[in-house]
């Protein structure tokens, strides 16, 4: 087995100046693990941008590979649950943060931080769905662990056109919920109701500061992927004993709201991490991918890039100019 690969390689000068390089190596290079992977697929989620570019303080050891998804085959495993030949994949665990991710042709990770791939996905369409369709999957189980059924009423989806609130919206829409899809790309009204939503309403309905601690009744529930002003509006709007699932901050950290949409109307902010979610429920998310989510809708949503074109993406992603799922072909 030839021992080299390239790998997208991120290291800092003594001033803390980034570099992005693509660079020769070889497997004695890799961080431990208990399972050597070949990497055939990835994906360019914000978060990716955020370290290829150094926009965001993702990256914590340097130098290091960047890449929180990735798809592939095992060359070797002293894992009990792996064998050489095992289609798997990885969301998370913070690779591509502290430990070498999945810009290379091979990676060597804890066997604990792999699922087998399910039998009705490749490994190109569990990158289309990702760490962002995990997170939205997650969401959709939160809302339904919430008592949010389709019958509870209409359901919000904000930064609908990204990789999140895409994927949020396919799996709601299957489920037959009534999606409002909330962004800031109008245009994008005819491919958000492909993917299921039910209308459409521009971010900025949203998106500004209001002195109003409750507003008036919109919904049930909501999926929310933006942060600060969006969610607290979100809250504010949201009908009694409803609930909100929160996964993003693309909007900002901040959260100017008040108590009162959780003591006098009930609502149940939701909070969904992905990165460290244990194994048992992520195992039960990528069933419930496997059933909920149209296949087909995943190739409205995708565009497909070569290795060489990971730090040009990573720009636009985090500029906001990719819409839905980008998956990096590996090998």
């Amino acid at each position: 087995m030839d021992q080299t690969f390239k790998a997208l390689l991120v290291s800092r000068d003594e001033a803390k100046a980034q570099s992005v390089n693509i660079v020769d190596m070889n497997v004695d290079e890799l961080m431990e693990g208990d399972t050597l992977v070949r990497v055939t697929h990835s994906t360019v989620n914000y978060k990716d941008g955020l370290a290829v570019t150094g926009k965001g303080s993702i990256i914590r050891h340097f130098p290091l590979i960047p890449g929180v998804d990735m798809a592939g085959e095992v060359i070797s495993s002293q894992h009990a649950d792996f064998k050489p030949g095992d289609p798997v994949l990885l969301n998370g665990w913070r690779v591509g943060e502290v430990h070498h991710g999945a810009y290379a042709g091979m990676a060597r990770v804890n066997g604990d931080w792999l699922v087998h791939r399910p039998k009705g996905f490749s490994a190109a369409d569990t990158m289309a769905i990702g760490t962002a369709g995990l997170t939205s999957m997650l969401s959709v189980m939160a809302l339904e662990k919430h008592g949010i059924s389709p019958e509870r009423g209409k359901v919000i989806v904000t930064g609908a056109a990204g990789g999140v609130g895409s994927t949020a919206i396919a799996i709601l829409g299957k489920l037959g919920y009534h999606v409002i899809a909330s962004t800031g790309r109008v245009a994008e009204a005819d491919y958000l109701k492909d993917l299921g939503a039910s209308e459409i309403i521009d971010r900025n309905e949203l998106s500004q500061p209001s002195d109003r601690p409750l507003q008036s009744r919109r919904w049930a529930g909501g999926i929310d992927a933006v942060g600060s002003h969006t969610l607290a509006n979100v809250l504010a709007m949201t009908d009694d004993r409803g609930a909100v699932a929160a996964c993003g901050l693309v909007g900002g950290m901040d959260l100017p709201t008040s108590v009162a949409p959780f003591i006098l109307r009930g609502v149940t902010l939701i909070g969904i991490e992905s990165v460290m979610t244990p194994k048992t429920e992520r195992i039960e998310a990528w069933q419930r991918l496997e059933r909920d989510l149209d296949v087909s809708k995943l190739h409205d949503m995708v565009t497909t890039i070569g290795f060489d074109d990971i730090r040009a993406t990573a720009e636009k992603i985090v500029a906001g100019q990719v819409r839905g799922r980008v998956v990096v072909e590996i090998a």
